[in-house]
């Protein structure tokens, strides 16, 4: 709610001290001319009942030039923004997420109305933001739902053919049997992220070995590397160490940055898996010497289906490293990406171990 400014810097108040001071100035000017109208009647010699009538019609004027005056500040300062603020708020009910409200504010300092207003239009992009990321999603998740099917179809319907060699059978059943995997892999991908987002999973946080999930998780691509001819190379900075997190949860993370690590280095290439440990955290590094990324690529990398080399399209959903990041989320870690076209990534995995773990591993 800082809005570029300092809390100190909101005003208090929508009416400026230099209005009290005026309009106190106004009826100390009334009533000098109240005085001076009734000593002119009785110079005169007004008759009584005349006088106090002329001073009633005075008064009145009076009362009214004020009130009106005082409607009108009320009107601009309250009532104005409060409709625009009321007729957005019923557009964005109704799902138009596009609207926002201008603040008439002249000066350099906000008030409170100015702040709710601000707040309003910056919680008016947030939905706009949601609702296109929910579009895009189910238009994303339609498409990529939509391509195995038909390629099952497809192949299905070849298979029917009488004159297929069995050659191309085993080919089509081959097909089909890749695409409903992807197709599963999908579904799963979708399913575990919905739960994760929602945080409908508990977390069950215990204390185990982290070098060694790290060793379990790269054995897992060992027949990759091996067919690949990569030149696979782990140090690990402790041969044991114990932290305090969801053990089940983590393996996401890890499974999906050497996936793509050895998924994006081309043959004869490098992976390399690295843990060292800063004070209370925990550095996990994983590098490859694959195509790279530009820079518009790593700011969308962690976007849901977003896969900036489309030649491995075919080899993912672009899922994995949005559960990554937000197995990261839950376990309260960091992510930092490094990469340039052609000179491969580094993902740096940056996690807080609990001061118990970490007086167990200094003993």
């Amino acid at each position: 709610m800082k809005l570029g400014k300092t809390e100190n810097a909101i005003r208090s108040s929508r009416f400026p001290k230099s209005l009290f001071f005026a309009i106190l100035a106004d009826l100390l000017i009334m009533g000098g001319l109240h005085f001076a109208l009734m000593w002119g009647m009785i110079e005169a010699d007004f008759s009584p009942i005349l006088i106090v009538h002329i001073i009633l019609a005075y008064w009145s004027g009076v009362a009214a030039i004020i009130t009106l005056y005082v409607r009108s500040i009320f009107r601009r300062a309250y009532e104005e923004p409060m409709h625009k603020l009321a007729d957005a708020t019923a557009k964005i009910a109704e799902g138009d997420f596009s609207v926002r409200v201008d603040l008439d504010n002249k000066t350099d300092k906000l008030d409170y109305l100015d702040v709710m207003i601000s707040d309003f239009n910056k919680m008016a992009e947030e939905l706009c933001c949601i609702e296109t990321l929910r579009v895009d999603f189910f238009s994303n998740v339609s498409h990529e739902i939509k391509t195995p099917i038909a390629v099952i179809q497809n192949s299905a319907e070849l298979l029917k053919r009488n004159d297929l060699s069995d050659e191309k059978k085993s080919e089509y059943v081959n097909t089909i049997c890749d695409a409903a995997k992807r197709l599963n892999t999908l579904i799963t991908n979708i399913l575990k992220l919905n739960k994760l987002e929602k945080q409908s999973i508990t977390l069950n946080v215990t204390e185990f070995d982290l070098c060694e999930q790290l060793v379990q998780s790269a054995l897992m691509f060992e027949n990759i590397w091996e067919s690949k001819e990569i030149e696979f190379d782990a140090e690990l900075e402790d041969e044991s160490l114990m932290i305090r997190a969801d053990e089940e949860l983590l393996p996401l993370l890890w499974n999906n940055l050497l996936s793509n690590a050895f998924k994006f280095t081309e043959k004869g290439g490098t992976v390399r898996l690295t843990e060292r440990q800063e004070g209370e955290c925990i550095i996990v590094t994983v590098e490859d010497s694959g195509c790279g990324m530009d820079e518009q690529t790593v700011k969308h990398i962690f976007d849901k289906f977003y896969q900036g080399d489309t030649s491995h399209s075919v080899e993912g959903n672009g899922l994995g490293l949005a559960l990554a990041l937000r197995v990261l989320q839950l376990t309260g870690g960091s992510i930092d990406v490094e990469s340039e076209p052609g000179k491969g990534a580094r993902f740096i995995v940056t996690l807080r171990q609990s001061r118990r773990a970490a007086a167990k591993a200094k003993e």
